[in-house]
């Protein structure tokens, strides 16, 4: 008899585990409240790149006439219309998970699942009905979702969420962001390259607080230049709605008046009101439920995974977190191997990351009793010194990696600029693999392309990159 899972919740956690579970010969149950695919594809991850993609293809036109095409008349951006194909690819991907679903003989039951014990779920139906469903296993999969913050009662009209704000038909004029965030840099990127007047509020020192402290300079650098006007080091103090604009005071006195408000400050995990205390699984200070490196809980047979487990909260980690988790299950142990995950913030131009900072490998030497600052070696890579980047009029950007002086061995890696989330997992293999800068730089790179700027920065740590000047202390 075969090995039965509950999974409750069909995000990318969630679907994929389920997959994986049925690949590996379990009958799986998945329980979904709301639609397959979670957050990630349904109002955010998807969506998002989906109208982001019409804006980049706006940026490119308008170089278009230095670059030698003649374009007639203006560029206009029709938000219906974007709205109408970006529903369209994330309806096509749900309805891919579906027949995959079916492929794998996967049953969907939807409704709102509620562990009762260690391996039984009740499911409320939005009908009202109710029904158990069992299995030799549970995993929990149930995300995260947007916060309730007082200042800012989210009506879907003035006050809006990420998910309000990927499907407004009609263009704001002016729109505030309160956070700076990865989420709030992608979205002032979208707004900003259509046209609307945006304002951003951080209340850390810097915008993009997470990441390298040069690469997120960078950004703000390239968020000007698209007009965007940012606030760091305030937060918004006292808010006054008006039937056609917001005014928000900022408590370093600073005014602001927008049409509309995207909250932009992280988000809730969605651990309560699921059972979880019923069936005695622990949870941590913000709700986290606490794993181990298999995915599970301290009650044999529950396992959770993806963003209410509150690690990294990404969607290719929550598919990683799933399938061990379910390879755990079906008698394949292994354990979570999250020492490289690589990132990729989605704002004009793009982001990718793996790995430290150059902040946190300078403290981590510091921790360890060594200088900082010769024990860590960076290297750096302009965009404007490839070829490639010449040609295709893709200039803005760097590449930067960050390696341990005495090994070579690669701490991180942080690029800005025209497929930086793509062009970033190279130096993520290299790192899982234990390669060095110097085997990087030493790897035959094919010309011209912009890939050329990881092996350029990856032989920069030891000052031997060819496209760069000699460099006065040398």
């Amino acid at each position: 008899m075969s090995t039965h899972i509950v999974i409750v919740g069909a995000g990318p956690g969630g679907y994929v585990a389920a997959i994986r579970a049925a690949q590996l010969g379990a009958q799986v149950t998945v329980i979904e409240h709301q639609v397959l695919g979670g957050v990630c594809l349904n109002w955010g991850c998807i969506p998002s790149k989906a109208l982001l993609a019409v804006v980049e293809l706006g940026d490119k036109a308008k170089k278009a006439a230095e670059m030698g095409l003649t374009l007639d008349g203006g560029i206009a951006y029709d938000p219906a219309k974007m709205v109408a194909r970006k529903n369209k690819v994330v309806d096509g991907l749900v309805k891919g998970i579906a027949t995959l679903f079916k492929t794998w003989g996967i049953q969907t039951v939807n409704g709102f699942g509620e562990l009762v014990d260690a391996r039984t779920v009740k499911v409320a139906a939005s009908d009202g009905g109710e029904q158990y469903v069992g299995g030799d296993a549970i995993v929990i999969a149930t995300g995260s979702s947007w916060p309730n913050l007082p200042l800012f009662p989210i009506d879907g009209r003035q006050i809006i969420t990420s998910k309000d704000a990927l499907d407004m038909s009609d263009l704001p004029s002016t729109l505030l962001i309160v956070g700076a965030g990865v989420e709030g840099c992608e979205f002032a990127a979208l707004f900003s390259g259509m046209g609307t007047r945006v304002t951003m509020v951080e209340l850390m020192p810097r915008i993009l607080p997470l990441e390298d402290e040069e690469i997120a300079t960078m950004m703000a650098r390239e968020l000007a230049k698209r007009g965007v006007t940012i606030h760091t080091g305030t937060r918004v103090d006292k808010l006054e709605r008006r039937a056609d604009a917001i005014t928000a005071t900022l408590t370093d006195g600073t005014v602001v008046e927008s049409q509309r408000l995207l909250v932009s400050v992280g988000r809730g995990l969605n651990s309560k009101g699921i059972g979880l205390e019923r069936v005695g699984v622990a949870v941590g200070k913000r709700g986290e439920i606490l794993v181990n490196g298999r995915m599970e809980t301290n009650v044999p047979g529950v396992y959770a995974i993806g963003d209410v487990v509150g690690k990294a909260m990404l969607a290719h980690v929550a598919s990683a977190q799933g399938k061990v988790a379910v390879e755990n299950i079906m008698g394949h142990p292994r354990e979570m191997d999250d020492r490289v995950i690589p990132a990729g913030i989605f704002t004009l131009p793009e982001i990718g990351r793996v790995g430290l900072t150059e902040q946190q490998a300078r403290e981590e030497s510091r921790e360890r009793g060594e200088d900082p600052e010769t024990a860590v070696k960076v290297g750096r890579f302009r965009y404007a010194g490839l070829g490639k980047a010449q040609g295709a009029g893709e200039t803005s950007g760097l590449f930067k990696v960050i390696a341990e002086a005495k090994t070579g061995r690669i701490l991180g890696a942080h690029i800005l600029g025209a497929h930086a989330s793509d062009l970033i997992h190279e130096i993520a293999l290299a790192m899982q693999m234990g390669v060095t800068a110097s085997d990087v730089g030493r790897m035959i790179h094919a010309h011209p392309t912009l890939a050329e700027g990881v092996m350029e920065a990856a032989e920069d740590v030891d000052g031997l990159a060819i496209h760069l000047a000699r460099k006065k202390s040398r």
